[in-house]
């Protein structure tokens, strides 16, 4: 795992020698164990192109020096991620006459590309983002793996182009231009994170998961080469002989691949049964006991601790735990929003950072159980979205004089039946699908901005493409896999075990994995009320019952409590005090009524609080007065 930057350059752009070295040095947490550069000039010496590299060593540690070139040195790559079926591709390049100097899955990448050109990219199963520089045709290929389990960020301004790993390494250039992006703004109070390709700044954007850009002639073409197969509805082919045998034959091996390692390595294990099943995997393939680390609070509503404890028993590993306090939360933050470039979506990031700090003194690699819930369907939006077109054929006069008036009025404990309700009564889906996890809806948004425009979401593009055709739960675990993930959750994943120098690999985000069961109807994966259906039939007699009986508690933070308590004043502060620039976005009657309403436990205002307040520091961190 590692940080990767580039730049191409033509004549008449502001540039200096060491703005490269500033990039890539940005992103050190990423790859504290070595760096490399390479340089050169395309069209006849009138533009510059450059790669930069920070690694973090965890297979060939010896040889594995990037820039990585082929054997003549036409072609020139800076690598991220990690290619989990390189033994085999391997083999084939061998056989077809290429010829390897290291044992490294990045080689690989090379040789593939000069064999099948861009098509490589259909061949990786793995984890990437990269840049290969093709000096003959005077050509960069830059490409994101299929989900969007490592990032690339890209800048375009007046004919220059700089990409990198994370948005700082951009930023670390003087010429560029940070124009705030306000439209993004709105819709992260929409989603809680921004969705892609957008970032809060205007000319910085993502490339999309699954896709690729070429930068040829002074031109980048942006291409996707890749759809989650729940785009479309399912093929009715026949079912396999044993589908749940397949299917935990399947995530075993998608679980030994990614033990592939040179260094020591564990598991992060919340006590759910995603993350249980991935260690109890583990264990069938390790000599030695799985090392595994877990996150609580003292508040014990939020903590699994003790399921963990029952996982690690039953599989002997090697465990660890680490309490999280709120002390943890507001000394971290500011820091966070920096590893992030980005407002901090989930309070979880926190404990996840310092868990894996924790994991750092003994590891360089953990895989965890992300992407279970949604490539399986294991939320219970997943159960709900099932009923959207039922409840809105309810007519709409008394859903309005009756059930919603009813629901608003619940006390503050039912936040997921007021979240159900209201979500359920939004008829269009770009604006049903964020309010799930969302903090409020497109109206609710509007009526507390200062200057309310219209939502720019467009059912043209991901993740609203899924033809309407398309079952219900597909089309919303599409959304998942192609905005909630990618945006969101694998974001978070990447940056905050990054900042602590260790990679995560995810074992439920495997391309075949998410080929087999998008495959099979839809109650393999939904039944009735029963979520995961076919996970947790797999790992019947497999893992303890207690995992397999619990109710879905998420990676939750007691955040809620501490804005009543601990955090007032903090969170005060920061929205309406004298240094407050969210007031120049959302009108202060709005912040007042929000924070009186939860401070006085009328209503769960938590995420749309914790958006306001990461909003706050990031403007304060990214965006001068």
């Amino acid at each position: 795992m590692c940080g990767i930057a580039g730049a191409v350059v033509p004549d008449g752009c502001p540039w200096s020698p060491e703005y490269l070295a500033r990039m890539a040095r940005s992103v050190t947490h990423r790859g504290p164990d070595d760096e490399g550069f390479f340089e050169t000039v395309a069209g006849n010496g009138s533009c510059f192109v450059g790669l930069g590299h920070r690694r973090l060593s965890i297979i060939d540690l010896d040889t594995g020096h990037q820039p990585m070139s082929n054997e003549d040195g036409s072609i020139r790559i800076v690598f991220n991620g990690e290619i989990y079926n390189y033994p085999a591709l391997r083999e084939e390049l061998v056989r077809r006459g290429h010829r390897f100097n290291t044992s490294s899955d990045t080689e690989t990448v090379v040789h593939a590309y000069e064999e099948y050109g861009d098509r490589c990219l259909e061949r990786f199963r793995g984890m990437f983002a990269f840049a290969v520089w093709d000096a003959r045709r005077e050509r960069m290929l830059l490409a994101r793996d299929r989900f969007g389990k490592k990032p690339l960020f890209l800048y375009g301004n007046g004919g220059l182009l700089l990409f990198a790993s994370e948005i700082k390494a951009i930023l670390a250039c003087p010429c560029v231009d940070r124009t705030l992006n306000e439209d993004a703004i709105r819709e992260y109070l929409l989603y809680r994170y921004v969705p892609g390709p957008a970032t809060l700044f205007e000319r910085i954007r993502k490339l999309s998961p699954g896709c690729l850009a070429v930068w040829e002639n002074g031109i980048l073409k942006e291409e996707r080469y890749y759809s989650p197969p729940d785009r479309f509805p399912r093929n009715a082919s026949p079912l396999p002989p044993d589908p749940i045998g397949e299917f935990l034959q399947l995530l075993d091996e998608s679980v030994r691949i990614r033990m592939i390692s040179d260094v020591p390595f564990g598991a992060f294990l919340s006590g759910g049964i995603d993350s249980s099943t991935v260690v109890g995997l583990m264990a069938r393939h390790s000599a030695l006991p799985v090392r595994t680390f877990s996150v609580g609070f003292a508040e014990s509503t939020y903590s699994e601790l003790p399921h963990a404890r029952a996982v690690a028993k039953r599989f002997s590993t090697d465990h660890h735990e680490l309490l999280v306090s709120r002390d943890h939360v507001i000394g971290e933050l500011p820091r966070l929003v920096g590893f992030r470039d980005a407002p901090v979506s989930e309070p979880s990031d926190i404990p996840i950072y310092l868990l894996s700090l924790e994991a750092a003194r003994s590891v360089k690699m953990v895989l965890t159980g992300e992407g279970g819930d949604e490539i399986l369907g294991g939320y219970p939006k997943h159960v709900y979205e099932r009923y959207a077109g039922l409840f809105q054929r309810v007519p709409e006069w008394i859903r309005n004089a009756v059930l919603l008036p009813l629901v608003r009025a619940l006390p503050y404990g039912f936040r997921r039946a007021k979240t159900a309700v209201a979500t359920l009564d939004l008829r269009e889906v770009e604006h049903r699908y964020p309010r799930w996890f969302g903090a409020i809806s497109p109206a609710e948004r509007d009526a507390m901005l200062r200057t309310p425009r219209p939502s720019r979401a467009s059912p043209a593009a991901p993740p609203f493409d899924s033809p309407e055709g398309n079952t219900a739960l597909r089309r919303i675990l599409y959304f998942d896999q192609t905005s909630w993930l990618p945006d969101n959750l694998l974001e978070r994943g990447d940056r905050m075990t990054m900042a602590a120098s260790i990679e995560a690999r995810m074992p439920f985000m495997d391309q075949d994995l998410a080929r087999f069961v998008s495959g099979l109807p839809d109650p393999f994966r939904v039944r009735g009320i029963r979520t995961k259906w076919i996970l947790r039939e797999a790992v019947k007699g497999f893992l303890p019952e207690e995992i397999l009986r619990q109710a879905k508690v998420g990676f939750r933070v007691p955040v809620n409590e501490w804005f009543r308590g601990t955090m007032r004043e903090y969170l005060r502060d920061h929205l309406t005090g004298s240094a407050s620039r969210i007031r120049g976005y959302v009108r202060q009657d709005a912040i007042e009524r929000i924070l009186r309403e939860h401070q006085e436990g009328r209503q769960n205002h938590e995420k749309l609080l914790w958006a306001l307040l990461n909003l706050e520091i990031w403007h304060r961190l990214y965006i001068t007065a």
